[in-house]
């Protein structure tokens, strides 16, 4: 990849850079397609971050951003505008540089998730799903669930009151959505997701009773460390359709280039070109 100055740039914003990983995934993808664009990592800390984020929409050859930790929540007071779904997770990953000059805040963990399913053939629409965690990834996805048409969601978090306060915003915008809070029993949902930590080392405790999961019903875990959790390993034995959190993360990559204006990606594409990230 040759930069020029007619290169087009999308910033990617965090601190630390060293997990960043987006750029090894959409730069070969904008390269063999032809496309002069550049995600380029940058790392700027939270005391500096409103005036470089209100500095760096003000150049000419900018697309958007990529937002990361720890500017998720902060950049949604930076922006012009923000989406349901964004405003529903509480937090951006994504900004667009419109052409008149102002932004637009989107949020796209959930969108990788429903994306996920429907490539493995599952329709959210009426469905009702539990989403265990109601922390960032789990509020992104409970929002793109709700907008995607599921008729009820559970919210279990160890924080009760997140999981209330996420409800109320879901509510807001999706007042025709059926909700639950508290309870983790997992039985008589379709589509049942770990949005929490547990499975990120083998010893961890399961987030639901596996037994208590329908066999035939779609489940989800976040963990991006690996797709062979302890929960999707039990799931699957139950006849379970699973999902890792390696499809999420490669199906959002797609759904970030179209809101930048550059459709046509798959997950299979990326996972091919980024091979050496998840082998």
């Amino acid at each position: 990849m040759t930069l020029s100055g007619n290169t087009t740039i999308i910033a990617h914003l965090g601190y630390p850079t060293r997990t960043f990983k987006s750029s090894l995934i959409c730069n070969p993808w904008f390269d063999a397609h032809g496309h002069d664009v550049c995600v380029v990592p940058m790392g700027i800390k939270p005391d500096d971050y409103p005036a470089f984020f209100r500095a760096v929409m003000r150049l000419t050859n900018l697309r958007g951003a990529l937002v990361t930790m720890p500017h998720k929540i902060s950049t949604m007071e930076l922006v012009d505008e923000v989406t349901a779904t964004a405003a529903i997770a509480g937090a951006t990953n994504a900004v667009l540089l419109r052409d008149d000059g102002t932004t637009i805040a989107d949020q796209f963990d959930g969108a990788g998730f429903v994306r996920g399913m429907r490539g493995k053939g599952i329709n959210p629409e009426g469905k009702r799903a539990l989403v265990v965690g109601s922390g960032g990834v789990g509020s992104a996805i409970a929002a793109s669930l709700a907008g995607a048409g599921i008729s009820a969601i559970a919210l279990s978090d160890p924080n009760n009151a997140a999981s209330e306060a996420l409800g109320e915003r879901i509510h807001s915008y999706y007042p025709n959505v059926e909700l639950r809070i508290g309870s983790n029993d997992p039985e008589g949902y379709d589509v049942v997701i770990n949005a929490t930590p547990l499975g990120m080392k083998p010893t961890d405790p399961m987030s639901v009773d596996v037994d208590r999961i329908a066999p035939g019903s779609f489940v989800g875990d976040v963990v991006l460390s690996t797709d062979d959790t302890p929960f999707l390993r039990a799931a699957s034995a139950r006849g379970c359709t699973v999902q890792g959190g390696s499809t999420m993360l490669l199906e959002l990559i797609p759904a970030y280039l179209e809101f930048f204006g550059y459709p046509g990606a798959t997950a299979e594409e990326l996972r091919a070109s980024a091979h050496h990230l998840f082998a």
